[in-house]
C-alpha cells in the first residue's frame, strides 16, 4: 500500500478499533485459480499473537477454505468512514482556485498466516462469540440457545471456521491532515451538513491525534 507519512496509522489502539468497528473484511487469497476476494465478518483477539488474531467462518460450499495451504500468507483489508471531497468546500479555493477534488477514506491492511480450523467446538465457539459482540446493543439480544440445539448443529455444519494469524497491521487514514485548518474546518462542516457525519467525526478524530502527539 502506497503509504505516505502524513497518512501513516501505526498505533495499535487505533488499527485494533478500526477492525473492531469495521469487522466486514476482505479477505485475499493466492489460489491455484489466481487471487481470490472473499468479504467476511471478522473477530479481532488482540491476546492472541504479537499482532492479534483473526476469526470467522465460511460456507462448507466455498472452495476457499479448500484451496488454500496451511499458513499460507494472506491479507485482510477493512475499510472504515470513506467519501468523496469537493474543493468547493475549502475556503482557500476561492482566494486561489488552485484546488482539485479528492478522496478521503481510512483502511487496515492485516497480514497474516491462514489456518483452516474444521472443528465444531472451533466453529461454535466463532459464532458464539460474533452473536454476542453483534448483538450487545439489541434490547433482547439473541443467542444461540434461543433456537433448537438440532437446529443449530446442523446450521453449524454447514459452515468451516478459518483463523489468521496477524504477522504486520499498517493503516491509512487520508483524512484531510495536510489542509490548513481553515480548509479542513470547511471540509468538516460541508460533511456535516450533507449528514456525512461518519467521515466528519473520522476527520476531526484524525486531526485532534495529531495535534495531541505535537504538543506533547
Amino acid at each position: 500500500m502506497y503509504l505516505p507519512e502524513k497518512f501513516a496509522e501505526s498505533r495499535p489502539a487505533e488499527l485494533f478499533r478500526l477492525m473492531r468497528e469495521h469487522p466486514l473484511g476482505m479477505l485475499v487469497t493466492h489460489t491455484p485459480s489466481g487471487l481470490e476476494a472473499n468479504h467476511l465478518p471478522f473477530l479481532l483477539d488482540e491476546g492472541r499473537g504479537a499482532f492479534g488474531t483473526l476469526l470467522a467462518h465460511v460456507a462448507r460450499a466455498n472452495p476457499i477454505w479448500r484451496e488454500v495451504d496451511d499458513g499460507a500468507e494472506v491479507l485482510v483489508v477493512f475499510r472504515g468512514a470513506q467519501g468523496y471531497i469537493s474543493p468547493n468546500w475549502y475556503p482557500t479555493k476561492q482566494e486561489t482556485h488552485r484546488h482539485v477534488p479528492t478522496w478521503n477514506y481510512e483502511v487496515v491492511h492485516a497480514h497474516g498466516r491462514i489456518h483452516v480450523r474444521d472443528d465444531e467446538k472451533f466453529v461454535r465457539g466463532v459464532v458464539a462469540r460474533l452473536t454476542r459482540a453483534h448483538e450487545a446493543g439489541e434490547p433482547r439480544p439473541w443467542k444461540m440457545t434461543d433456537a433448537p440445539e438440532d437446529y443449530i448443529a446442523e446450521q453449524l455444519s454447514h459452515i468451516v471456521g478459518i483463523e489468521v494469524e496477524l504477522t504486520r497491521v499498517e493503516g491509512k487514514r487520508k483524512l484531510s491532515q495536510n489542509r490548513e485548518p481553515r480548509d479542513f474546518e470547511g471540509t468538516v462542516s460541508a460533511l456535516e451538513e450533507r449528514g456525512r457525519e461518519e467521515l466528519a467525526s473520522a476527520m476531526e478524530h484524525a486531526y485532534s491525534g495529531i495535534t495531541s502527539s505535537s504538543t506533547s
